[in-house]
């Protein structure tokens, strides 16, 4: 009851921004998502009530939540509850519980809409990327190209890449689901860890692939191609290409890290 009143508005806040905030909606499905891996996963046998460090951690947060309200740092202040879930956690089940449920707290981080400063500063550099990689294609196909900035310019168009372009939003929800998919279907930290690192690069690459398909629709087949529910329409077959890559890689790993292991035992 004391955790409802004291983290509430963190969490109503937390809330309106995965509803409202297109960078941020992924946190609606990694939330009940880490409610039901949380549920799976149970209470590690052994585990015991850590009263004094759960306590420390508990104090900590309450302080961090009104810091931030008073500084109006919102990314502190909705971290603040996943903290105090932490120190309830440390409190009822000890350290080795907070551990065991590693996969529904990454989670749940990650479900933290990142603050703005962060996504103003790594939004611009991910949208000249991406307008790199879409006007080197559109060469490749030997498309007349110019290019000025985020600004693409082919015969009789010109093509704005926009922050909402930036990539940005799939990258967000691609990492979040590499550490999904590392913990369902790899064992070992540096394979899951490696995982997470190829979906960086996968989902800049079909971001960029993106631009490129979007120039050579609006140019053979339409200028409506670039806007609207084509646009969108786009960017969700994308981020669907992107998410079977990362899942092949997960597989491939998968394969290797099973070889690895069978190879270890039968030398043992």
């Amino acid at each position: 009851m004391m955790f409802v009143l004291l983290f509430a508005k963190p969490a109503t806040l937390m809330f309106d921004a995965w509803w409202n905030d297109p960078n941020s909606g992924h946190g609606l499905l990694l939330a009940p998502l880490s409610l039901y891996f949380a549920w799976k996963s149970g209470i590690v046998e052994g585990s015991k009530p850590q009263r004094v460090l759960g306590a420390a951690i508990l104090i900590f947060a309450v302080l961090f939540r009104y810091a931030a309200d008073l500084a109006a740092e919102l990314f502190v202040m909705r971290g603040s509850m996943l903290m105090a879930l932490a120190g309830l956690t440390v409190w009822y089940g000890g350290f080795r519980q907070l551990l065991h449920w590693w996969l529904p707290f990454t989670l749940t981080a990650l479900s933290i809409p990142i603050p703005e400063v962060i996504l103003n500063t790594v939004a611009l550099p991910l949208q000249f990327m991406a307008s790199k990689i879409g006007a080197g294609l559109l060469k490749w196909r030997d498309i007349p190209v110019m290019m000025n900035g985020n600004v693409i310019r082919i015969p009789g168009q010109e093509l704005f890449v926009a922050e909402a372009c930036s990539g940005l939003r799939s990258l967000t929800a691609l990492l979040s689901l590499g550490v999904l998919l590392g913990a369902m279907f790899l064992q070992k930290w540096p394979t899951r860890l490696l995982l997470i690192l190829v979906a960086i690069p996968i989902a800049i690459a079909i971001n960029g692939f993106r631009i490129f398909l979007t120039g050579f629709l609006v140019l053979f087949v339409s200028p409506e191609m670039g806007e609207g529910f084509m646009h969108t329409s786009e960017g969700m077959v994308m981020f669907g290409a992107a998410f079977v890559i990362t899942a092949f890689v997960a597989w491939m790993l998968g394969s290797v890290e099973s070889k690895v292991l069978r190879g270890s035992r039968s030398e043992a």
